[in-house]
């Protein structure tokens, strides 16, 4: 549209500024009044352009919503694929435990949520940028006090920063999840949940341990994929070693072959030999692998069967012994009644 000749360029930019809103243009155009052309840029055109901005935005964070919320699905139920085939037809031993899908579904919650805040969050700020460049505020200002603001915060919340970031890389890495038994440093026991700042843990007592992430310097996962029970059996020095291993093997064997046990126990029991000359006794190790979690009460179960066994083959289980003499005044060497072993 021309505009008339009396309205030049300059006072166009100055009543509408730059660019000139359509509104703004018409009005000044056909009034040639600069309260009505500003008018009409404020009741219209400006309004306009922010609800634009608020329905672009609104729909930008709509989908990208339902496309975090679809990855989420993905990875907390992912397609079944040629290998999961063949594992269905595997020993149930070999089958995931809910254990390890819970845990995958909680990591995949979490992850999505963290994607959903940052990306609403650049969205919305975005779109108030802006709206206040629309409204004529200078946002040059505005983004350098935000930035300075943001390094004070930054400064004075450095440790709040440092859990969220290390909570995020925990997800990600997969380190633990609900249900795994963890050992932190100064707490271990049972992840009852995990955030982006905290880790809670329930320790064997009860204690219920909340564990800020930023503090974890290092985890002990106990319970992921595999566990193991390592069990040292101790024999008498005179005790016939290779009897012994027998009967050893042949209890954690019979352990395996049991239904109740054999859904737990992953590979076949193994003695790796003597592991230690103790000061009462000699030391066999006997190592079985688990599902996740389940080598304590295995270990448990193994020890009141190999002490029937033992008693029942008339294996000795060392313990402390100790040896008296007594000296009687005078005497340079014990005489052979005055030995008394106790």
């Amino acid at each position: 549209m021309r505009l008339p000749l009396q309205i030049t360029d300059d006072r166009l930019l100055d009543v509408c500024g730059e660019p000139p809103s359509w509104s703004c243009e018409w009005v000044l155009e056909q009034t040639e009044s600069d309260v009505m052309a500003r008018a009409a840029d404020w009741l219209f055109a400006r309004p306009l352009s922010i609800l634009t901005i608020v329905l672009v935005a609104w729909v930008a964070n709509r989908l990208l919503r339902r496309g975090i919320r679809r990855m989420v699905e993905r990875l907390r139920d992912p397609a079944p694929t040629a290998m999961d085939s063949l594992r269905s037809k595997a020993p149930a031993a070999f089958m995931p435990t809910q254990t390890i899908n819970l845990r995958q579904s909680a990591r995949a919650e979490t992850v999505g949520s963290v994607l959903r805040s940052v990306g609403s969050a650049l969205i919305w700020t975005t779109a108030g940028i802006m709206i206040l460049a629309e409204l004529g505020i200078a946002i040059g200002p505005l983004v350098a006090s935000a930035g300075i603001a943001g390094v004070a915060l930054g400064f004075g919340a450095q440790s709040l920063v440092k859990d969220f970031l290390s909570g995020i890389f925990m997800i990600l890495e997969d380190q633990y999840g609900v249900g795994d038994i963890i050992d932190v440093g100064e707490a271990t026991g049972v992840v009852e949940a995990v955030t982006l700042r905290s880790t809670r843990l329930r320790s064997v007592d009860g204690t219920v341990w909340h564990v800020p992430n930023g503090e974890i310097t290092r985890v002990g996962n106990m319970s992921q994929q595999w566990s193991r029970a390592l069990l040292d059996v101790e024999v008498a020095y005179d005790t016939d070693l290779r009897r012994a291993r027998e009967v050893i093997q042949q209890v954690a064997d019979d352990m395996y072959a049991e239904p109740a046990w054999a859904t737990k126990i992953l590979e076949p029991p193994e003695i790796w030999g003597i592991e230690n000359l103790g000061a009462s006794g000699i030391a066999i190790r006997l190592v079985i692998k688990t599902l996740p979690a389940e080598q304590w009460a295995m270990m448990r179960e193994l020890r009141i069967r190999l002490k029937e066994a033992f008693d029942a083959e008339g294996i000795e289980i060392p313990f402390p012994q100790r040896t008296v003499w007594v000296r009687r005044d005078g005497d340079d060497a014990p005489a052979d009644d005055s030995f008394d072993p106790a």
